[in-house]
Formats: C-alpha cells, structure tokens, sequence
C-alpha cells in the first residue's frame, strides 16, 4: 500500500496574490502610499468581568502601555493597542516574535483570541489619502475631527473596517492611516481601494510574506 501523500503548507502573507508592488493610476508624482503590512502579529483582547485594571497593570508591566479607554490608539517602541469597543483592545505588534509568550501571560485576565492570520493591515498615506478614503469613508477624517492617534470602527464601502491615524510622515508631512479588515474581504476591499486611488497615481509595497 503507497504511503499517503505528504502535503506542505507555506505560509502566505494576508495581501498575497492581492498586492504587487508597483505604481498604477495617474502618472506623476503618486497621490497615495500604500504598504502592505504583513506579519503582524494581532490579538483581540476582551477584560473579564472586574478585570480592567488588572489587565490594564499586566499591559503596563509587560509592554510599557496602558489600556487606552476611548477610541484611540497608544504606541510604544514595539506594541500598539487599540479601541475595539468597550472593554475590548487590539494588541498589535510588528511581528511575531515572543508573541504567543506575551498572549499566554494575559490568558487568565481577559478573552484572547490570535487574529494574527485572520486580519489583513493596510498603511495609507500621501497628499491625497483623505481624498481616497472619502470616496467610501462617512466619517470626517479632517485633522480637526481625527487627529493623530484616533481609531474608529467604522465601514467603508459597505465592508467592516478599524481605521486609525498614526504620526505624520516626518518628510512630507501628510497624514497616514493604517486599516484593518478581515483577511476573507481583503480582495474586495483592494478593489475598491485601487479603483478610489488610481484618480490620484498610487505607489504599493508589497511587504510581508507571500
């Protein structure tokens, strides 16, 4: 009796097939940046009962952050955490290094649940993204109404999004957004971005695995 067939998994970034690197739309100097951003790692974080300050205390020790509790995202060197809704964060770090020890060591203080393959993370920026996002966006992204370092759950285009603002790009200036949506709609939610940003010349790394 032949031995039964061995199949390889290879890991694949959530963009993969998705994504290429490359320049598309208006010719010129691009309007938009997109990177992929591959490789994350990503965690849902839901405080048991009573147990908000204590998790609030691991996060300080373990990462340097406190729970942030309005929508809005702190950063440090190495982790983020975002609003996700009352009593809920994402914990997002750059890759997946010592994750799995940091998520064990958080278990007995709240609902944890690794999306870090179930996401798929987009970084936008240039002189035209808030032009970009507004095409599906209802949401006022003007700086006066979403300053740096706000998150929102919002839906663009019909599909579930978490949308924040991060720092200004130090060289021009323009404002950068980073989106997160299901990995399952992350081809739905490129054809729509693609097709709102190609009016203003878009510039795409393809970053990750994959």
């Amino acid at each position: 009796m032949a031995d039964a067939a061995t199949i390889a998994w290879t890991p694949r970034g959530s963009w993969a097939g998705i994504l290429a690197s490359g320049e598309f739309g208006t010719a010129g100097q691009p309007g938009v940046t997109i990177e992929a951003r591959d490789g994350l790692g990503i965690a849902s974080l839901i405080a048991g009962d009573g147990r908000d300050e204590a998790l609030a205390q691991a996060l300080q020790g373990h990462i340097g952050l406190g729970l942030p509790l309005t929508p809005c995202i702190v950063s440090s060197a190495r982790h983020s955490l975002v609003w996700a809704g009352p009593d809920q964060w994402h914990l997002i770090a750059p890759d997946r290094n010592g994750f799995d020890e940091l998520l064990r060591d958080l278990a007995p203080l709240a609902a944890i649940s690794d999306q870090s393959d179930g996401r798929a993370a987009l970084r936008l920026s240039g002189p035209k993204v808030r032009d970009t996002l507004a095409k599906g966006c209802m949401l006022d992204l003007h700086p006066s109404a979403f300053p740096v370092g706000t998150a929102a759950l919002t839906s663009i285009a019909y599909m579930g999004v978490h949308l924040w603002r991060i720092a200004d790009d130090p060289a021009s200036g323009d404002a950068v957004f980073e989106i997160m949506v299901a990995r399952s709609m992350a081809g739905s939610f490129w054809s729509w971005l693609s097709a709102s940003a190609a009016e203003f010349g878009c510039k795409v790394t393809a970053t990750g695995r994959g």
